[in-house]
């Protein structure tokens, strides 16, 4: 089979690492792929909002499928693009992908289907969602209603927060018409986890779990990131409650789309807070998170391809995921300055020392090729992704591997996954 995989980042590595493992995959291609892509796939030079472009490039060379891997295309319909030229691709149409491309519509769509999300209040403007966060009081919770790459979210503590997130929103517009419409949402506390399963309009499969670590800095400080770090499985979520983000959660949305003339197919994925008073729906994606994906997939015994065309068929005949027994850890290593700005072209030196640590997998997220010579070409550069037979061990191989990749100004996270080990511990 012929495969396109749309996107550049690790979780496209990922992908694209899985899938050539497929005995039916006879060439792989990404667009536009990295420096680490290159090495398992034939990368093109067309970048994943060129929807028009993509469906012309997999039309002329007859692709079987296309797996598209982030939300950009998803949003501007990159699946209808391709539905009208009869051509096979796995993520939900532009309908389907509102879930994630509107805040403000997943929030209302979440009320009306019954499912467990904190209290919110829409705002259009600076003086509105003063209001609004004056009203809840602090700590709460500033949304963009429109894609932001993961960043369009800060937690308000006091007042000095709210003015300066309120700047940076709708004066400075520093996400642009994603926040012309914000979400001020009830801040919950506890666990956060990450869920996801592959979807056919009507039957779910479910992945293995992760969690996910977004604060750039340790003790989950700082600002948000797209992700500094996760593992699967995520540890904090036993049986009983993954069977209720199934049922209370999962089951409804799926459901409710397909009632709402939204069949969806591809990934949903939930973000959920585990808190005191039960399951809460932070947010819903609508394609595989990064970089949960990078931990789950070198977890995964069943072969990626047939699941994901199934998916896109819409219909699964693949009864279950079959996962291996051990726990997979994985570790962001990015640029200094991300998630502001940050320097490029940096070389990049000691992959090779890194892959040899036992159980590692190094997943490209921003790199490319240039003079003959690896260089960092994004914020998260590298994620450093571990087998082992515990989640300790998985963490431990990880920052061994970590400690051998060098390029100017890198930083990461030493305490991704240690409050779940602590937890563990004192359980």
């Amino acid at each position: 089979m012929r495969v396109l995989v749309i996107g550049s980042g690790g979780r496209e590595h990922a992908l694209c690492w899985k899938l050539k493992q497929s005995p039916e995959i006879e060439e792989l291609y990404c667009a536009p792929g990295n420096g680490g892509i290159a090495e398992v796939a034939s990368c093109v030079p067309i970048a994943p909002e060129d929807t028009h472009e993509l469906a012309e490039f997999a039309a002329g060379l007859s692709m079987d499928l296309t797996v598209v891997g982030p939300e950009l295309p998803l949003t501007l319909g990159i699946v209808d693009e391709f539905n009208k030229r009869g051509l096979t691709i796995f993520g939900p149409n532009r309908l389907g992908a509102e879930l994630e491309g509107s805040k403000v519509f997943s929030k209302q769509f979440m009320l009306r289907n019954g499912i467990p999300t904190p209290g919110a209040d829409l705002c259009e403007s600076e003086d509105e969602a003063r209001a609004a966060c004056k009203k809840r009081g602090f700590p709460v919770v500033l949304k963009a209603d429109g894609l932001a790459a993961g960043k369009g979210v800060a937690i308000l503590k006091n007042g000095e927060d709210m003015e300066q997130a309120l700047q940076g929103f709708f004066r400075d517009r520093k996400f642009g018409n994603a926040a012309s419409k914000v979400l001020v949402e009830e801040c919950v506390e506890g666990e956060e986890v990450s869920f996801m399963v592959l979807v056919d309009g009507a039957r779910i499969l479910p992945l293995a779990s992760a969690k996910d670590y977004k604060r750039l800095g340790e003790g989950d400080t700082g600002p948000n990131t797209g992700g500094m770090g996760a593992h699967s499985p995520a540890v904090i979520l036993d049986k009983e409650t993954s069977h209720k983000v199934m049922t209370e959660v999962i089951a409804p949305a799926v459901a409710g789309m397909a009632r709402e003339g939204r069949e969806y197919r591809g990934v949903l994925y939930a973000g959920l807070m585990l808190t005191e008073q039960g399951l809460k729906v932070l947010e819903f994606n609508c394609r595989f998170g990064d970089p949960e994906t990078q931990a789950i997939l070198p977890r995964m015994e069943t072969d990626l391809l047939p699941l994901l065309l199934q998916s896109a068929r819409g219909k699964f005949t693949t009864p279950k995921i079959e996962w291996k027994k051990e726990a997979v850890a994985c570790v962001v290593v990015a640029s200094g300055g991300y998630p502001e700005s940050y320097a490029k072209g940096l070389p990049v030196e000691g992959l090779e020392a890194a892959g040899g640590v036992e159980g590692v997998t190094v997943f490209h997220s921003g790199t490319k090729q240039e003079d003959g010579r690896l260089v960092t070409s994004g914020g998260r550069v590298f994620n450093v992704c571990a087998r082992g037979a515990t989640l300790a061990q998985a963490l431990s191989r990880a920052y061994l591997a970590v400690k051998d990749i060098n390029f100017e100004n890198r930083v990461y996270r030493n305490d991704i996954g240690q409050s779940v080990l602590k937890r563990m511990h004192y359980a």
